[in-house]
């Protein structure tokens, strides 16, 4: 497996990092053993970076999967949520119980998770790089980092807020705007941070479902590649990329994923393949009902509403599918991770148009979005979520002190 150095910590990560998101299921529930055996599978075969986190309810489970000397051939990489966090004694708390999930003392890459402005702002009153700071001195982080989900301007002032030795970024041939984007890539390899790439396949929606147009411009390749293939390389053909995550639930995707990592190395694209890959970002791009390119020229909104990632559900809705599926993401994303930035808290203003240098009609483009994507789910969901959490305090709380009197 080919391995890409971290320039400022010098650690060796295998160019392909297991995503323990989604792992396979059975009657509904996660399928243990054959999780198990797709883990210790990829680790066997060079993979030696694990992320998961403590929102995606399988930390123990993936520590189980760890067992018998795996923990000792790979770096475990977990998530503090924000959203769980309301005051400084919750980070202890969900932390204590995530070492208890992996059965370890240690995390390799410890994440504050998902940052946007709410949750950086959030972070930051609660004191959570000092808590950062903390774990590390006391060696039970090695690295500190954290994902992302904001915008440039946002990254780009987080990077330079604490002594980061890694970040995870959305990353893929449709976001070279959105989010951190390539600006932010670039940025944070110039401080030499390890960069770590999530949703290389936009959530599975650049593998299926493929439309005809942009099926033709991938046959016109001299080198014939499936979506998935195309992806992969496109990302690890930058040479600022660590690792990207894939979440591999199926045995061949995982045998295609291995073998794509140790064959792409940095710059060994040729010109016309990233044209081509050029042309079919374009195709999308043609084929998007509103056809937004993420610059973020157009916020921050006075009313809070997140445009660009709006468009982007509403987009992803009319390409791929999926309706309901983005509805609840939608609903998630927005009305829970964005504290309530839907499209219909528009208060037409027209600020935003002022500044689009597409000329987007983005007031009335907006309506659509609400009237697309708004309804049961976006009023039912937040308060159920917030209810969970809640729940999920009080259990994390009870756990936490179960181990605090076990150790003593």
């Amino acid at each position: 497996m080919q391995k890409r150095i971290i320039k400022k910590t010098g650690d060796e990560i295998s160019a392909l990092g297991f995503g323990a998101m989604r792992l396979p299921t059975k009657n509904g529930r996660a399928d243990e053993k054959r999780a198990t055996e797709q883990i210790r599978y990829a680790i066997d075969h060079g993979v030696n970076y694990i992320d998961t986190a403590i929102a995606y309810m399988n930390e123990p489970l993936v520590g189980r999967a760890l067992g018998e000397g795996y923990r000792e051939k790979v770096k475990i990489a977990t998530k503090l949520p924000p959203w769980n966090v309301n005051k400084a004694e919750d980070m202890e708390n969900i932390f204590k119980v995530q070492l208890e999930n992996f059965n370890t003392h240690y995390f390799d890459y410890y994440m504050l998770h998902g940052l946007n402005h709410p949750s950086w702002e959030k972070m930051l009153k609660l004191e959570a790089l000092e808590f950062l700071d903390k774990l590390k001195t006391s060696g039970k982080i090695i690295n500190a980092g954290f994902s992302f989900h904001g915008d440039k301007e946002l990254f780009k002032e987080i990077v330079d807020a604490y002594d980061w030795d890694f970040c995870m970024i959305q990353y893929n041939y449709l976001d070279e705007e959105n989010q951190a984007g390539t600006e932010g890539l670039e940025y944070a390899a110039e401080k030499g941070l390890g960069i770590i790439i999530m949703e290389p396949f936009r959530g599975g929606n650049l593998t299926k479902n493929i439309p005809s147009e942009v099926e033709d411009i991938w046959n016109q390749a001299e080198i014939k590649r499936t979506p998935a293939e195309w992806a992969l390389r496109w990302i690890l053909n930058h040479p600022e990329v660590t690792c990207v995550l894939s979440g591999m639930n199926e045995e061949e995707h995982i045998e295609e994923n291995l073998r794509i990592a140790e064959e792409s190395l940095p710059n060994s694209l040729k010109s016309e393949e990233l044209e081509l890959v050029e042309k079919v970002r374009d195709k999308y791009r043609d084929l998007m009902k509103i056809g937004c390119t993420g610059c973020q020229y157009c916020m921050p909104c006075p009313a809070g509403v997140d445009i660009a990632r709006c468009f982007e559900f509403y987009d992803s809705t009319h390409i791929f599918g999926n309706k309901r599926q983005n509805q609840l993401q939608y609903a998630l994303g927005l009305g829970v991770f964005h504290e309530g930035a839907y499209a219909s808290k528009c208060i037409k203003c027209g600020k935003c148009e002022k500044h689009c240098p597409q000329d987007l009609p983005i007031m009335d483009l907006l309506e659509d979005v609400s009237g697309d994507m708004e309804g049961i789910l976006t009023k039912v969901v937040p308060p159920l979520f917030k209810f969970y959490l809640a729940i999920n305090g009080m259990i994390m709380g009870r756990k936490a002190n179960k181990i605090n009197k076990g150790d003593k």
